[in-house]
């Protein structure tokens, strides 16, 4: 009896240890398998978090860099270049050597290029197709934008300030430990660091080995006198590189910001300054311009005298002098209110309105439709302009809003065919920085058009003697037929208020009217969708026609 039951528990021992070890290797196979699907699943993450080149895009705006710079507009924008789209179609390069009309071959793949391809494609105003890319992005990965904002906006850029600027409660008498800043010291005022540059001199680059003689440099030696007339011809072709001569060394950031007679000559001038601006119409709504009125004269030497001169001759630019509430000619030439001609003025428009379902399918949902249009303007140096309302893209019209291309004979499969319904205009400022104007200049403000109201308004203020707000903007253009004319009403603004952003880029709305010549009667648009212009700098126009 003692024989069995030994035999018995020798038999269950021998059970119990197999089925100990048959669940010992299971739950190791188990781990083993796990441990693979979480190695797999990170490495798949890690790829898709992983820095791609994005597609090269289709359309490259110069919003930045090359802005004019005034004073120290660094540039932005913001503003971009228009007209590289149309370069690349001439030269047949698009990117890394492909062809615009072969962009499907650079779509993007993974959920993050999804992502930044859509918002790309928002921020240049195509929503339809930006919805398409977060549609994609976000089947990919449900937590994609987690990975854009890890990728382009890291948590150690926006480091935050300790709240507690004394956390160790010390007292008064012990240095508040708030002032040992841990990224270096605190910022001088802008002013003071560029006085300090005034006993600066020009010097030359630093020798490139150790025993090696230093580069030339030959305009260390020139004379100052020679040194202003060459900073003053480089304002005068271009004031951007005017301003990023500051950044050569300190002695010419002392002189690009100190030096009040270069931006007085360049505000002054009618390359970019204030000598380009219209503050009264000058041509008709075809561009012809306008003749002011000479009076009856008596005297035959007289007339005579008076046929000789040019009609066309512009009068004397009245002296300019510093206005409240500019200190500096620099402060004038940034802030004062006035227009770009080396580029176009934008403004895109979205707006949804419901779609019908179709009587062949069944749907449960109405579908929504998503509208795109851009409004276009371009401001010509004789006082005329340029109005196109049209849903192609920036990158197919600006090459092509030319004043030779304000024609009818467009023929439908021409690139150029998007200027048929381009209108042509004319246009005013409003606060001219100069001290007064003469009456040869007021007198060309006549013309046979009626006032639209808001201008009747700042007429009869006029009249009482008090001045129309400076940034005020006055643009007619013809309408869709001889019958109609278009009257906008506009104001120029800043983008954006941080310091050292471009200035007088954006054109917000005021109002819209049409006339009809006909009755004599004013109507009114609704603005509800219409959104403002920004303006974008096109490098092949140059200084503007």
């Amino acid at each position: 009896m003692t024989e069995e039951s030994n035999e018995e528990l020798a038999r269950f021992r021998r059970q119990w240890r197999e089925e100990v070890t048959a669940r010992t290797k299971a739950g190791l196979s188990t781990q083993h398998t796990s441990l693979r699907l979480e190695a797999r699943q990170s490495s798949r993450a890690k790829s898709d978090q992983s820095i791609r080149v994005p597609p090269a895009p289709s359309i490259v705006y110069d919003s930045k860099t090359d802005a004019e710079v005034e004073a120290s507009e660094g540039h932005d924008p913001a503003y971009h270049d228009l007209e590289d789209k149309d370069e690349r179609r001439r030269l047949g390069e698009h990117g890394a050597g492909v062809h615009p009309s072969n962009d499907h071959l650079t779509e993007p793949q993974s959920a993050l290029e999804h992502y930044e391809k859509a918002v790309e494609r928002e921020n240049q105003g195509s929503l339809g197709d930006s919805l398409t890319h977060y549609r994609k992005a976000y089947r990919l990965d449900a937590k994609v934008d987690q990975i854009y904002k890890n990728k382009h906006f890291p948590p150690s850029s926006n480091a935050s300030k300790p709240t507690n600027p004394n956390p160790s409660n010390a007292a008064v008498t012990v240095p508040n430990p708030a002032h040992h800043s841990l990224h270096g010291p605190p910022a001088t005022n802008a002013s003071h660091l560029i006085a300090s540059f005034a006993s600066d001199i020009l010097t030359g680059a630093a020798p490139p080995t150790e025993g090696s003689p230093s580069p030339p440099c030959p305009i260390a030696f020139v004379p100052f006198e020679v040194l202003i007339e060459i900073l003053l011809r480089t304002a005068t072709l271009d004031v951007a590189a005017y301003g990023r001569l500051s950044l050569v060394c300190k002695r010419l950031a002392y002189l690009v910001s100190t030096e009040d007679r270069i931006w007085k000559r360049v505000c002054s001038g009618s390359e970019f300054g204030f000598a380009a601006m219209h503050y009264c119409f000058a041509c008709h709504l075809d561009g012809t311009p306008l003749v002011p009125p000479f009076p009856t004269p008596t005297d035959p030497s007289t007339l005579l005298s008076q046929l000789t001169l040019s009609p066309l001759t512009p009068p004397p630019i009245p002296s300019l002098t510093l206005i409240h509430p500019y200190p500096t000619y620099a402060h004038l030439f940034q802030h004062h209110p006035r227009l770009r001609f080396n580029g176009c003025y934008i403004s895109t428009v979205n707006y949804t309105r419901p779609g019908a379902s179709s009587s062949t399918q069944i749907s449960w949902n109405t579908p929504v439709h998503i509208v795109t249009y851009y409004r276009y303007l371009r401001f010509l140096r004789n006082g005329s302009c340029i109005s196109l309302l049209t849903t192609t893209e920036p990158a197919d019209v600006v090459p092509y809003l030319l004043p030779e291309h304000l024609h009818a004979a467009h023929s439908g499969n021409l690139p150029s065919s998007v200027m048929r319904h381009a209108l042509r205009g004319r246009w005013r400022l409003s606060g001219s920085p100069f001290e007064t104007l003469s009456d040869e200049i007021r007198v060309a403000d006549l013309d046979t058009m009626p006032l639209s109201p808001v201008s009747k308004t700042y007429a009869v203020a006029e009249e009482r003697g008090e001045k129309e707000l400076p940034g005020n903007l006055y643009v007619e253009t013809e309408g869709p037929d001889a019958k109609y004319t278009y009257s906008m009403q506009l104001a120029l603004r800043s983008a954006s208020n941080r310091v050292g952003a471009t200035r007088n880029n954006k054109l917000v709305w005021r109002g819209f009217w049409s006339y009809n010549r006909l009755t004599d009667d004013w109507a009114e648009f609704g603005l509800r969708n219409d959104r403002a212009f920004f303006w974008s700098r096109v490098r092949s126009w140059g200084l503007g026609a």
